[in-house]
């Protein structure tokens, strides 16, 4: 499989600044001037805060073949495009139509990079020897971190691709999705992440359905969300199986660390009902690819999480910290604090503020205080700011509730309240930073 560079001026529109063009196949292409290799090509992405084309002199100087850039730049080897970022999602998709690999793509609400890794788990035991699943790393699910990973697929090495795929907008994820063609779709849910941006759970569910805008085969989608599958009816015509605990073509039963699904049984790699529904999408995903399910059944499933997402570690003082700071959607928060409440002992719910949420923040920080008053937590401690006190204002059953101006506070209240047998959960969005705290506790008490 290969591209030349004839090829790229057809794929992108683009116009070389040289002659004669190398009908030979191009190389690897970077966005990162500082660790371009030679032969590689220097593609000069422009954003709110750095410009690419201020490196191409150095991305030459390290050994680069070509670069693309959208404005000519005099004694280098230019292909010069009106986008370059719409290039590098061209080439792409260009790149990902040679392959016949399997692509399954996800996206959701909430549960979106778990869902990712339970799906790339569960395929790594149909990979052919010495093949492997090829899935987005860390938080590539964007315009850029897309393009780079379907740019990455060998049929060398890969049997499967699954891409996560993240939102912000509206067009967003169909930009993505025609970019990825996928074989199979997955809709973990639709909630409240970003409502701020797109106003109403309806447009998030019309927004998070553009993925269904360029499938190839299967929609996979939550059969418990109503929202969900209504809208998804009015976008697609073609093949759909859900799952579910309650409802759903893929239903399954939890019985203690395993779930069931007609005859068969595999251990659960994470405790919660969400995370159970997030490995149902993966068992969906299986029979969507015609896969015999036998095959995945009563065998260890590992899981390569980011750091703050279910991640329970234990502290020296007998305690156990949940943490939960990758970030927060509200569905995610109360995702967390049921599963903080399913594990035994004493619990603390650390939490910061909940954000994009616009016009609707205030009532849904005080349905994370409801959810809390519910649950009947123990302790409640927050980083106060105009959000968290509309959570104070609504856990009203709480023993011992603090406001704390900042973490350092925070961490002096945990040392001196948690004891042996605690359980705390630390949840807020990324930009709040609870990951710091959690560093400076593990610092104190591993």
């Amino acid at each position: 499989m290969t591209i030349l560079y004839s090829n790229l001026a057809n794929i992108t529109k683009g116009q070389f600044n040289f002659q004669p063009i190398p009908n030979e196949p191009i190389g690897l292409i970077s966005t990162d001037s500082r660790t371009i290799q030679p032969g590689q090509i220097f593609l000069a992405l422009r954003g709110e805060k750095f410009d690419g084309h201020q490196f191409v002199s150095q991305a030459f100087e390290k050994g680069a073949s070509l670069a693309i850039v959208d404005n000519n730049i005099p004694y280098h080897r230019c292909l010069v495009v009106e986008n370059t970022l719409n290039a590098y999602q061209q080439i792409a998709r260009s790149w990902r139509q040679q392959f016949n690999i399997p692509v399954i793509a996800v996206t959701g609400s909430a549960g979106k990079t778990t869902t990712k890794e339970m799906i790339s788990s569960l395929l790594q035991f149909y990979c052919s020897p010495g093949k492997t699943v090829h899935r987005s790393q860390a938080n590539f699910n964007n315009d850029i971190g897309v393009a780079k990973t379907l740019l990455e697929i060998d049929a060398r090495y890969h049997d499967f691709v699954v891409v996560e795929m993240g939102m912000r907008g509206k067009g967003e994820i169909d930009r993505l999705s025609a970019m990825a063609m996928p074989n199979v779709a997955v809709i973990t849910n639709i909630g409240t992440a970003h409502i701020g941006r797109l106003g109403s759970q309806r447009n998030i569910a019309e927004a998070k359905c553009e993925i269904l805008h360029h499938l190839q085969g299967v929609a996979v989608l939550n059969g418990e969300d109503e929202l969900l599958l209504k809208t998804a009816q009015q976008k697609w015509k073609g093949k759909t199986i859900t799952y579910g605990l309650d409802r759903g073509d893929i239903r399954g039963t939890i019985n203690d660390n395993t779930v069931k699904i007609e005859q068969y049984t595999w251990h659960l790699p994470l405790p919660g009902r969400h995370n159970t529904l997030n490995f149902l999408a993966g068992i969906a995903v299986l029979s969507a690819l015609n896969l015999d399910l036998v095959q995945s059944t009563n065998k260890p499933i590992e899981l390569n999480l980011p750091q703050g997402r279910s991640n329970l570690i234990t502290l020296k003082n007998g305690a156990s910290l949940l943490d939960e700071t990758y970030n927060a959607s509200p569905e995610a928060v109360f995702a967390s604090l049921h599963l903080l409440k399913s594990i035994p002992g004493r619990h603390w719910a650390v939490l910061g503020a909940m954000k994009e949420l616009g016009e609707h923040s205030s009532i849904l920080h005080q349905e994370v205080g409801k959810t809390i008053d519910r649950l009947g937590l123990y302790g409640l401690i927050v980083l106060a700011d105009k959000d968290t006190e509309e959570i104070i204002k609504t856990a009203r059953s709480v023993v011992k509730l603090f406001s704390c101006k900042n973490k350092e506070d925070i961490l002096e209240i945990l040392l001196m309240e948690v004891k042996t047998g605690d359980v705390i959960l630390c949840k807020a969005s990324r930009s709040i930073g609870l990951d710091q705290l959690v560093t400076k506790l593990l610092d104190t008490m591993q």
